[in-house]
């Protein structure tokens, strides 16, 4: 039997951590191919301020859930899971692996463990979006804060979509929505699940020359393109409100650049926060000579 038989590969964690690369080697390596699981890269209309792979990257291993979607319909985790799970099992049955790597832990839960119905109404569902509406976001974030704080450290914080949907649960429910969250295992895979771990430093030294690089590669020019479709829900994501709050005139551009590099950062910390829910993962070291492939492999021994 091969080293990795049987196994998903979950490369994850924050961004700009440098998961595309070490996913690549490792699809190659293995023979097989890749699952993204990053909740933006799937729209086709978003690539430089999501960091998707490059065009040689993607030639180099086939990768599934990049370009897939239009941004006009929202991929929510139950969708993706509902989609991606077949493609994962087929890559197991031919291939015998398969590598599944990006930021958006919540999507990779959902595919890999199932996720459990988490009960929705319309009518409580409005009354936050009316709060919202009416008084901003320092409500909903006070709110969810006292509720639920473990939630409050992880969710995207200037995401009212998000912090509605976790008050609307909890007022369902009287539950934490972070502990509706977790879900129980319904799937069952063998899995073996790494982060690359920077120091925090060096971290987002990465985080803002990776901002840096993508203005460089036009990222003002395909904010400027979504700006008339600002409103899509799949389009309130970092990197591309913050330009769309400059042309707003809500502040200027080089504050629009500091707050895009500063949210990243936060982004960052809330993908870190969220790997520490996982026994499993095994963090790899940047910072040796052995290269990380090898670190996974030696892993397994």
């Amino acid at each position: 039997m091969r080293v990795g038989e049987g196994k998903v590969f979950v490369v994850q964690g924050p961004t700009a951590s440098g998961k595309t690369s070490l996913a690549i080697s490792l699809a190659k390596s293995l023979g097989t191919e890749i699952i993204s699981a990053d909740s933006r890269q799937f729209y086709r209309e978003m690539t430089i301020g999501t960091a998707k792979p490059t065009a040689d990257e993607l030639r180099q291993v086939k990768h599934h859930f990049v370009h897939s979607h239009s941004i006009q319909t929202e991929v929510t985790a139950s969708q993706y899971a509902k989609e991606a799970k077949p493609i994962l099992d087929a890559l197991l049955s031919k291939n015998g692996s398969a590598v599944i790597v990006g930021g958006s832990g919540m999507f990779i839960d959902a595919l890999t463990f199932g996720l459990d119905e988490i009960p929705h109404d319309k009518l409580t569902q409005l009354k936050y979006t009316d709060l919202f509406e009416k008084v901003g976001l320092e409500v909903l974030q006070e709110q969810l804060k006292n509720l639920d704080p473990v939630y409050y450290d992880r969710v995207d914080l200037h995401n009212p979509v998000r912090l509605i949907r976790a008050l609307e649960v909890i007022e369902l429910t009287g539950k934490p929505y972070s502990e509706l969250r977790k879900g129980s295992v319904k799937h069952t895979y063998h899995m073996a699940r790494f982060g690359i771990e920077w120091k925090r430093d060096d971290l987002y030294r990465r985080i803002d020359s990776r901002v840096d690089q993508m203005l460089k590669e036009g990222l003002l020019d395909e904010a400027k393109l979504l700006f008339p479709q600002r409103n899509l829900k799949s389009l309130n994501t970092v990197g591309y409100r913050e330009l769309f709050s400059y042309w707003e005139h809500e502040y200027s551009y080089e504050i629009a650049l500091e707050k895009i590099k500063q949210h990243t950062r936060n982004y960052a910390k809330r993908q870190l926060t969220w790997l520490k829910r996982y026994d499993d993962l095994v963090k790899l070291d940047p910072y040796l000579e052995i290269s990380l492939e090898n670190q996974v492999f030696a892993a397994l021994i």
